[in-house]
């Protein structure tokens, strides 16, 4: 049973910067991809970015292309979200997810069978 707990969250004003870490324990890491999710209130779910089990492989929502980046390091079983140029939109808990299914991410929520329980991210104008 794989457990992942999310931390780097906050409150940060537009145009500010946060990462996002979530580290893994009770499974292989580099068998599943990896992905972060967020859910602004009163929205639902949605897919922010994902990376393969390798980690060569990334793909982005088209919201956060060219402003947000995930990576993983394999050896320290972690993901990363490193979020720059943050917009007030971007205000949601977010969520790391772990698929061990597919070598490259997807973004559909049934596809990841562990979850983190979330971090809030809040952006003032």
């Amino acid at each position: 049973q794989v457990q992942l707990v999310e931390s780097g969250g906050g409150l940060v004003q537009a145009g500010g910067s946060l990462r996002l870490s979530c580290t893994a324990s009770g499974g292989i890491f580099n068998r599943y991809s990896m992905a972060w999710f967020r859910q602004a209130p009163g929205k639902e779910r949605e897919f922010v970015a994902g990376i393969s089990r390798s980690g060569t492989i990334a793909d982005y929502t088209d919201p956060v292309k060219g402003r947000f980046t995930i990576s993983r390091d394999n050896a320290k079983n972690t993901v990363y979200l490193q979020m720059n140029s943050l917009k007030t939109e971007d205000t949601a808990v977010y969520s790391c997810a772990a698929d061990p299914s597919s070598s490259i991410a997807r973004r559909t929520l049934r596809a990841y069978d562990y979850w983190g329980q979330g971090t809030q991210v809040t952006v003032s104008s």
